[in-house]
């Protein structure tokens, strides 16, 4: 099969032809396909995880977030049965064994559930990991409705759920962007303000806006400096959080805001929430780029030079 893999940590990205895997007990083998791409895929890649001292292989394959349909499930396993499309996080132990690949092994004990009805395999696998980050992201910050909350890196995938969702909560959003297309489509995912940071500095601009200041914060992109001078917008007794892990915990303390460094933290139940939304029509999934297994590669490097625009997804089977 073809897949994108590293053959050692902090190697660049590449297709290989590897062998299918086979099923293992308390396992599905998944046709997959699509996969989405997230940051943290070449995080783990660069050795993130415990500094390569959790269980992996190599040539380790890429990719968290998939879709597709169970091919063979293995001994032991309740959940899921031949021809069920799934969707979610294939991550498991030894890492290595992700989701880009025309094949993947996932434990039924993993991050996934069914694929929601109202959408494509493309579309959910843009889901899993930033539907769930901007889900547990406001329950974290748990603010009332009414509330302002200013979306740092509004327009890529987790920023684009955030939108969408906080908005649902009655939350008013005020989203960064880049462009004037840019702003009409948060506007259309429900942002009630939206602040391009390309004609004005993002913290003049928001002073300008709110000079009582704000009642959240959710950064997606800052550094530790970025994100505390945007800190300083946030109302006391608010709240403040980072995907990036640049807070200082006992800062915001100091100055009574709830929050700091966040993690997801994937279950099948956050999945199935998601999926509810989406078939009710209250979620839409924000699919910027479709793209080859063979151009993945390309996509990567965009991700880390932080040059890449909105969701991508790679479409595989």
């Amino acid at each position: 099969m073809k897949a994108v893999a590293v053959a050692a940590f902090k190697e660049h990205p590449v297709v290989m032809d590897l062998p299918k895997p086979a099923v293992r007990p308390g396992t599905v083998l998944v046709k997959v396909i699509a996969a989405g791409i997230n940051p943290f895929d070449w995080k783990m890649t660069d050795g993130i995880m415990n500094d390569g001292k959790i269980p992996h292989q190599f040539p380790l394959i890429m990719g968290v977030d998939g879709a597709g349909i169970v091919e063979e499930v293995g001994a032991g396993v309740t959940r899921f049965k031949t021809g069920d499309q799934i969707y979610g996080q294939f991550i498991h132990m030894p890492i290595g064994e992700g989701s880009y690949a025309e094949y993947a092994i996932v434990p039924e004990t993993a991050s996934v559930t069914q694929t929601p009805a109202s959408i494509s395999a493309i579309a959910a696998a843009a889901v899993p990991t930033a539907g769930m980050t901007a889900q547990q992201l406001l329950e974290t910050l748990a603010l009332p409705a009414g509330a302002t909350l200013l979306v740092n890196g509004a327009t890529g995938g987790v920023g684009s759920f955030v939108t969408q969702l906080a908005a649902a909560q009655q939350l008013q959003v005020i989203a960064t962007v880049g462009d004037e297309a840019a702003a009409a489509r948060m506007k259309g995912l429900g942002a009630a303000y939206t602040i391009n940071y390309q004609q004005a500095p993002l913290l003049q601009q928001v002073q300008d806006l709110f000079p009582q200041g704000i009642d959240g914060l959710i950064d997606l992109v800052s550094d530790a400096a970025g994100f505390n001078s945007y800190v300083a917008l946030v109302k006391p007794g608010g709240a403040a959080a980072t995907t990036v892990f640049v807070a200082d915990e006992a800062v915001l303390a100091a100055k009574n805001i709830r929050g700091g460094n966040f993690e997801t933290k994937g279950s099948a139940a956050s999945l199935e929430q998601l999926s509810q939304a989406i078939d009710k029509g209250s979620l839409k999934v924000p699919v910027e780029n479709e793209i080859r297994l063979e151009e993945a590669p390309e996509a990567i490097a965009h991700s880390r030079e932080g040059k890449g625009r909105g969701k991508t997804v790679i479409v595989i089977n």
